[in-house]
């Protein structure tokens, strides 16, 4: 039986992120919803690769997405977002990226370097970008929710 690669990245996605949420010391009863936030954040990934080559706008999207979980869950739970975000964020770390950047850097090959460092500092700053752009709207959404309910109550009385 052959496993698909795509069922491998995610069970590594999860359990990537549940071994951070472990190192940070996040509750027992916590554990399964922060990896799970992993496994999203790079089913967005790869589900996004349908739509476009490039990885940039697939981190800044997955990026949005497993934000756009962590909070709401966080709220759910009454845990801090961060018991859920950074977890969730693990899967997304260009490590490979900054490797290979490295690796340029360290044989003198400072033309590939500086290509590639450029392209890890982009794939970090979508990752940053998504989380902000995300946290943005869910604000703007309770502002927004916030604000219909005291006119609904203002009518009312």
């Amino acid at each position: 039986m052959i496993i698909p690669d795509w069922l491998i990245q995610l069970v590594t996605a999860f359990t990537g992120a549940l071994g951070f949420a472990v190192l940070f010391n996040v509750q027992s009863a916590r554990l399964f919803w922060a990896g799970l936030g992993g496994m999203l954040g790079w089913a967005a990934y790869l589900v996004l690769g349908c739509w476009y080559d490039s990885d940039v706008i697939r981190f800044f999207l997955a990026s949005a997405c497993f934000t756009l979980y962590s909070d709401p869950l966080a709220r759910l739970k009454k845990t801090p977002t961060t018991v859920f975000l950074v977890p969730a964020a693990i899967p997304m770390v260009p490590g490979a990226s900054l490797y290979r950047s490295m690796s340029f850097a360290v044989s003198g090959q400072w033309n590939a370097f500086a290509q590639q460092i450029l392209y890890t500092l982009l794939l970090a700053a979508a990752i940053a970008a998504g989380m902000v752009c995300a946290m943005t709207l869910l604000h703007i959404a309770r502002m927004l929710m916030r604000g219909l309910i005291h006119k609904c109550r203002g009518r009312k009385g």
